[in-house]
């Protein structure tokens, strides 16, 4: 995807109408953790915007695919992904600066997610509507079928570029649709890395358009009356913005978290302690499912805080392509800036620092903080940062009330061994997902993902996406005979 050379780094175009096309100035995209060049970058016109749309409605039209065609592309896709997995970890080691085991598991993943959105393509049926139970209606026959909607909207974030591309793209081909994508622009190298590998794969190359750019593309996107769909990982505020500009066209928004996990004094002390540790930092914390809230019961509080803090400042912190590295830099100075303040900020309101605190460059230390107040902005806000807040509860009634009094509600997690308390939890927390005995970061790229109160609408999962990638249609049929009595 490749247009030209520009001070000796490669400079990447647009994906519009099957080929790679200059776009508008180039944007620089830098290794996040030396700092050093990687590539050049084009960012997109409105009238980009509105070539890809039309590019993509019309391959949409003009090749449809059958679900086995469907399949096929989607699994060479797959094992693309597989044969070139060494390659695409050390990408996103540098272009998003998470440690290389965080990394490979985000390939990994991304690699089931394409075959299981394969293998959801020969599984789109509908069903037979009883319509004959109703008087009346004896003589009638009903049933629904999904079709694809048309163009689909994608936007990804920068935190798992590689992984959520798939996320998009993969169930919006499997459904049957064409979709035009925007990565974040801190991180587009992947997702145009991934695009030519599916072109690769042998499907038609206009049902996939990539656009770059930052919010201004965005906002063209959302104001295009081309999409059908729109499907957006990022923020709360930025997820609002997409929700009242879309009006009756349908999304899909998973937005932002500030996930609590309860740890109640039945669970495996020394195995919580190592799960909630190693999951509140990988990723340097910039997961919206990370661990960020920590509610513990009472009569193990300080056993936890001793084992816990002991744990932290044992990770490994620095150089995100030495596999023993547990944390690496924030995807930017100014994000990590931003985070340092917020602790500060925390610690000056009379919170209580146990590690960490200190940044380099984009580098924040792995950090812990108790006696926190819930108006404090490391625990009612999204931190997406290598910061966690312990907190100790009495009673469980307690915790749950502490885990819900958020406007987030995306996943929680809890140890414990007692099932009535697991089943309490699973009623009364307010979140689209619930861990018992791991951490709030458990994902399954199969299981329908997704979150309620502010964390977003809609469902992801191959399954659960193309539901929502696809209109229902309702067919009902009259069998009455010619000449028979009605």
């Amino acid at each position: 995807m490749t247009i030209a050379g520009r001070d000796g780094l490669p400079v990447y175009g647009l994906w519009i109408d099957g080929k790679a096309v200059e776009g508008a100035e180039p944007v620089l995209v830098r290794n996040k953790f030396t700092g050093e060049p990687m590539a050049w970058v084009c960012t997109a016109s409105r009238e980009d915007v509105d070539r890809a749309v039309s590019a993509a409605e019309r391959s949409f039209r003009s090749r449809p695919l059958s679900p086995f065609e469907r399949y096929e592309w989607l699994s060479a896709a797959a094992t693309w992904i597989r044969a070139r997995r060494e390659e695409l970890v050390n990408l996103l080691v540098d272009e998003v600066g998470k440690p290389h085991k965080d990394t490979v598991v985000e390939v990994d993943r991304a690699y089931h997610a394409m075959l299981l959105a394969a293998e959801e393509a020969k599984r789109i049926g509908g069903e037979v509507l009883p319509v004959d139970s109703i008087p009346g209606s004896e003589r009638k026959m009903g049933f629904a079928i999904r079709v694809p909607l048309g163009v689909v909207a994608g936007i990804t974030p920068f935190n798992y570029p590689f992984l959520l591309a798939v996320h998009k793209i993969a169930p919006a081909l499997a459904a049957g649709n064409a979709i035009v994508i925007k990565p974040a622009p801190q991180t587009p190298i992947s997702t145009l890395v991934l695009v030519q590998g599916l072109v690769e794969c042998g499907g038609p190359p206009g049902h996939i358009q990539v656009i770059q750019g930052g919010a201004e593309v965005g906002q063209w996107m959302l104001e295009h009356p081309g999409f059908r769909f729109y499907t957006f990982t990022g923020s709360a505020r930025a997820g609002e913005r997409i929700k009242a500009g879309t009006g009756l066209r349908r999304v899909a928004l998973e937005l932002g978290n500030s996930s609590p996990n309860i740890v109640h004094s039945d669970a495996d002390v020394v195995r919580a302690v190592r799960i909630c540790a190693a999951r509140a930092f990988s990723a340097a914390g910039q997961a919206c499912i990370s661990v960020q809230r920590l509610y513990v019961h009472a009569p193990i509080f300080d056993e936890f805080v001793e084992r816990f803090v002991e744990r932290v400042r044992d990770l490994k912190v620095g150089d995100p392509r030495d596999p023993k590295t547990d944390v690496g830099p924030m995807i930017s100075e100014q994000d990590a800036v931003r985070a340092e303040t917020w602790v500060r900020e925390a610690v000056a309101q009379g919170a209580r620092l146990l590690a960490g605190g200190t940044r380099d460059g984009a580098i924040l230390e792995p950090t812990v903080l108790t006696d926190v107040r819930p108006e404090m902005k490391v625990v009612c806000e999204e931190v997406f940062a290598p910061v966690v807040t312990i907190t100790k509860y009495n009673t469980f009634d307690e915790a749950l009330a502490m885990a819900n009094d958020s406007p987030y509600g995306l996943q929680a997690g809890l140890f414990t061994r007692d099932v009535g308390r697991i089943m309490r939890a699973a009623r009364e927390l307010q979140y689209g997902g619930l861990i018992v005995n791991d951490a709030s970061t458990y994902r399954s790229d199969l299981v329908p993902y997704g979150g309620v109160k502010g964390s977003g609408i809609g469902r992801e999962g191959p399954k659960y996406a193309i539901e929502e990638m696809t209109d229902l249609h309702v067919v009902i049929v009259d069998l009455t005979e010619e000449g028979e009595d009605r």
